[in-house]
């Protein structure tokens, strides 16, 4: 999977630098699979918000969406897992 993602529709409406942070993450990732992609693009996220960056719910979904495509089943699995725990540890820091 090189970078077809980039040309996904979507990814033409998200704010420049958000982008420039995903094209840097999705460099780092390149080759990797599951838990350690999903954690790479989580590391991202949290990054971007301690910079003062914030993805909305949307757009990380939308990120995890194009993540996935042509992932197998469990690899699928394995990014949403990583996902919903890297984001309950979020949701318990705010507290």
């Amino acid at each position: 999977m090189a970078q077809e993602w980039m040309d996904h529709p979507a990814m033409k409406h998200i704010d420049p630098v958000k982008l420039e942070l995903i094209k840097t993450a999705a460099a780092q990732t390149s080759g990797k699979s599951g838990n350690s992609l999903a954690a790479a693009m989580m590391a991202l996220i949290s990054s971007a918000n301690r910079e003062g960056i914030r993805f909305s719910p949307e757009e990380t979904s939308l990120i995890l969406e194009i993540l996935k495509e042509g992932r197998s089943p469990e690899e699928k699995k394995q990014i949403d897992s990583m996902v919903s725990l890297v984001m309950a540890q979020m949701n318990r820091r705010k507290k």
